[in-house]
């Protein structure tokens, strides 16, 4: 009997809790918050928060940082704060000379990529050798050799002789290395080869913010919330506005991601690490996230939610929002499944022509199997206020915004608990 009346009171006290749980997310997640994290960093005194201007986004960054430390988030690999610090470089051509086969090659022919200042190969240096022949995509196979952690010397069919000079686009912002790639507009491969180049460097220190929850019992499995807190700064002014303030892009995911945080934490139960993270660049590349996914073995991150544009009505209108790549896994209907009775609905990406799915910072994630996905509103056949100085926070729903920030925390769930685990992406179906 006594057994009995413990089972009955239990029975009692869940959905009490449930109710108790469904009120104080109301508290964590509403407008009210929402517009304070989203006005601030869409405001005009972080001037559009341009990555490579560095007063600008480090203000943002300072911003989110203290964000992170009221909710009460622990540093990355136990680091002692939030920035995660990196730099880019680019190089400037000064000067190449080469000699293939005894013969002086045109300069044109000629591209290196690097990040140190001289760079000297002969046959004896250790270039792995590779082609890219004729009827090749030659940016897609040319990425392929960039960045790498192996010297390459690249060895391009002359068909590609309209564009081979684009490959230069290649030395713009290049994470540091030790490694270099030399690409040769040549018709046959070279027996012999010295080949000198140098270049005036250039290094701008960039920095992403990140923050984690621990796992409980799955500490070694990750879950990622992310959103990108640059933008495109001070353009060319329309109605006299010149600040591009971003507040759609990507303010409205930034605020998201911190809403996140704040409501894991107070939650305290996630099995799985959680890790929070405001992206540096995504607009000039996505570098921010690129430097991320190198800090993690792919394996081990068990899903990420990219948080994009979310501050407008999708063309489904309120408590609708679209999963980019969602036929890559079965994350999409992982978060069906546990909203099952709420008012929110999530649908597929509607705007696969445009490939979103490669064009945030899911991307480089995704890439190596993760199932990464971006979460948005954003419609991008008519969205009027998309990179222009118009994105300013009177434009968005707040209130839409706290139901969608709120559907995330919730479909997650099973998740963050280590309950639900995503099917990986195909690398093979990649472009």
């Amino acid at each position: 009997m006594n057994d009995m009346k413990k089972i009955i009171t239990l029975g009692l006290l869940l959905p009490i809790t449930f109710f108790s749980f469904a009120q104080n997310i109301d508290k964590i997640i509403n407008a009210a918050e929402v517009e304070r994290i989203e006005m601030t960093l869409s405001a005009n005194d972080m001037k559009g928060r341009n990555a490579f201007i560095t007063a600008d986004i480090d203000k943002a960054a300072a911003f989110i940082a203290g964000e992170f430390t009221s909710i009460g988030l622990q540093p990355w690999k136990n680091g002692t704060g939030y920035r995660q610090e990196f730099s880019m470089i680019t190089s400037k051509f000064v000067s190449t000379a080469a000699v293939l086969d005894g013969v002086t090659a045109d300069n044109k022919n000629i591209i290196v990529v690097t990040t140190q200042p001289v760079v000297k190969i002969n046959g004896q240096s250790g270039f792995e050798k590779v082609t890219i022949p004729a009827g090749t995509n030659l940016f897609r196979e040319a990425y392929k050799y960039v960045g790498k952690n192996k010297n390459y010397l690249v060895l391009v069919d002359t068909s590609f002789s309209k564009n081979f000079s684009r490959l230069s686009g290649f030395k713009n912002n290049l994470f540091q290395s030790d490694y270099s790639t030399v690409f040769i507009l040549t018709a046959t491969a070279p027996a012999t080869f010295e080949i000198e180049a140098k270049h005036e460097i250039t290094e701008t220190k960039l920095a992403n913010v990140v923050g984690i929850i621990p796992g409980k019992t799955k500490a070694n499995e990750f879950v990622i919330f992310s959103g990108h807190y640059d933008h495109l700064g001070i353009g060319k002014p329309e109605n006299g506005d010149s600040i591009y303030n971003g507040a759609n892009d990507d303010a409205a995911g930034t605020t998201a991601m911190i809403m996140l945080a704040k409501y894991f934490k107070a939650l305290g139960n996630n099995e799985r690490t959680l890790v929070f993270a405001a992206f540096t660049a995504e607009e000039e590349g996505g570098f921010g996230s690129q430097y991320f996914s190198k800090q993690f073995d792919a394996a081990s991150v068990m899903a990420m939610f990219n948080i994009e544009m979310i501050g407008t009505e999708s063309k489904w209108g309120k408590n609708t929002a679209y999963i980019t790549g969602y036929e890559k896994t079965d994350m999409g209907k992982i978060l069906e499944k546990n909203l099952q009775g709420t008012p929110f609905t999530f649908y597929p990406d509607p705007y696969t022509e445009q490939q979103l799915f490669y064009r945030s910072d899911n991307a480089t994630l995704a890439r190596l199997g993760v199932p990464a996905h971006t979460i948005s509103t954003s419609k991008m056949d008519n969205e009027p206020n998309y990179h222009k100085a118009s994105d300013e926070i009177q434009t968005l729903d707040m209130e839409n915004m706290a139901m969608i920030i709120k559907a995330i925390a919730t479909s997650s769930g099973s998740i963050v608990s280590g309950k639900d685990t995503p099917s990986r992406v195909n690398t093979a179906d990649l472009r």
